[in-house]
């Protein structure tokens, strides 16, 4: 790079300086990447919660009403070390810049010296030289190139903030799925005691015939198999509770030694219906697509900064110093000078063009990706609501199926009792009914599940309409 000086050319520097208002003639406008989108949810029922039932702040797991899990989400967000690092980034990001700003400012700068020197030679008169200066210097923001690195630096902590947006309602998902994990497991090994219960007194029941004449060795090893099967469930089911209050516990800061909530059973409460709203309105709630737009613009500003490397930089310098062979008089007799240089960046051109390309393929790869981004979270949203209705649908078949099993274990029984089928016909039975209880246990917990997708899906929500079924764990 060459370096003019222009503190003897008056109408040149000037110039320069009139120049430096046109960096706003290489500022890009901004765009929204175009996409497609359809009027409505495909698979949304259409009916939107009402504007005069939200839940305080935009918490929007409050609207499930659970003093449990408000507490348990609460806490999460507060101590989390996952969110906690976001927002460090965050916080990160706003230094930067901080930093980026700095540099449209004048810099100060002080140095102050003490020399000291003795002459070899001869007397070996010594000589005392006491100086200090001020000094600042500024470089000009002519073509706005520092603007748009202090524009992409706002961006980009715009986007960071969005993150930790994103990982906040991510972990409030993982605290409500966790939480009612923890309730299933605990309704199973409930279960699972009571059917280990129910089968030891079919083994005793098959033993006491089988010790009369009226049963066969073949039904007391069916029997004694049934009651090991269960047992070894039953320990599988165990494990699993350790590890959902493990990993529910350390979403708060802490070892997996403490028990952040046991709830013995699914809540039974009405599911809240989201607002979906329309698909064109997605990209204003959901955080990560937030961020994602933010990038795109931090992008543009790196392409405009990149552009505006190729035009003169021009840095004022300005000086105020003094010597003095004496401590005491160093301020008596001080100089100013002032310095212009105006630096010619383009001729280093190939360097500059491939960073200028650099930055153009970055902003068309975010562009893409954000196009993707967008399509992906109408999927998920459409993905959520179809499963939603198809939950709800296999909720009144699996109820069905359930009625259905325990009256064919009633009647199986009173058969076997009164011999007229082998026990084999209980047994499977007995199973199949334990299995249509776990079924739709499982399908109470997946509606509660599958209504946290919803929320994150849309990006969280604010409303809360009781639908017009609930979650029942009791087939009533």
């Amino acid at each position: 790079m060459k370096a003019v000086s222009l503190i003897r050319k008056p109408a040149a520097l000037a110039l320069v300086l009139a120049l430096a208002g046109c960096g706003g003639l290489l500022k890009s406008e901004y765009e929204t990447p175009r996409t497609q989108s359809p009027a409505a949810w495909r698979h949304g029922d259409g009916a939107d919660a009402p504007a005069n039932a939200l839940a305080a702040g935009g918490a929007w797991w409050r609207n499930f009403n659970d003093p449990v899990l408000d507490g348990l989400v609460d806490g999460a967000l507060a101590r989390n070390n996952d969110l906690a690092a976001a927002a460090i980034r965050v916080r990160r990001a706003q230094l930067q810049a901080g930093l980026a700003q700095d540099q449209l400012i004048p810099q100060l700068s002080g140095t102050g010296n003490v020399t000291r020197a003795r002459n070899l030679r001869g007397e070996r008169e010594i000589t005392r030289t006491n100086s200090a200066e001020l000094s600042i210097g500024y470089e000009v923001d002519l073509w706005g190139k520092l603007s748009r690195q202090l524009d992409a630096a706002e961006w980009e902590a715009l986007a960071s903030e969005q993150d930790r947006q994103s990982s906040a309602l991510t972990l409030v998902g993982t605290t409500a799925t966790l939480y009612w994990q923890t309730a299933f497991i605990n309704q199973r090994i409930a279960s699972s005691l009571e059917s280990i219960a129910y089968a030891r007194k079919t083994q005793e029941l098959v033993r006491a015939q089988y010790a009369a004449g009226g049963a066969s060795a073949l039904e007391v090893a069916e029997a004694e198999q049934t009651v090991a099967s269960q047992q070894a469930a039953h320990a599988l089911l165990v494990q699993q509770r350790v590890e959902y209050v493990n990993a529910l516990a350390i979403l708060f800061d802490g070892p997996p030694d403490r028990t952040m909530a046991d709830p013995q059973r699914l809540p039974q409460y009405p599911l809240p219906q989201a607002r979906e709203g329309v698909p064109a309105e997605l990209l204003g709630r959901r955080p990560d697509l937030r961020a994602a737009e933010l990038r795109l613009r931090e992008s543009l500003s790196n392409i405009d900064g990149a552009r505006a490397s190729f035009y003169p930089t021009l840095n004022l310098t300005g000086a105020l110093g003094s010597s003095s062979p004496t401590l005491s008089n160093v301020l008596q007799n001080p100089v100013g000078t002032l310095t212009g240089a105006l630096t010619l960046p383009f001729l280093q051109f190939n360097r500059l063009n491939l960073n200028l390309k650099v930055s153009r393929a970055d902003f068309d790869e975010r562009v893409v990706s954000f196009r993707q981004a967008v399509y992906q979270a109408m999927a998920d949203v459409e993905n959520a609501l179809s499963n939603r209705t198809q939950l709800r649908l296999q909720a009144e078949q699996l109820d069905a199926s359930l009625k259905a099993a325990r009256e064919a274990e009633r009647l199986y029984e009173v058969r076997y009792r009164a011999g007229s089928v082998s026990l084999r016909f209980w047994l499977d039975a007995q199973e199949k009914r334990r299995t249509a209880e776990i079924a739709r246990d499982e399908n109470a917990l997946n509606r509660l599940i599958n209504q946290v997708k919803v929320y994150q899906a849309l990006g969280g929500d604010d409303a809360v309409l009781a639908m017009n079924g609930s979650v029942d764990t009791n087939g009533r």
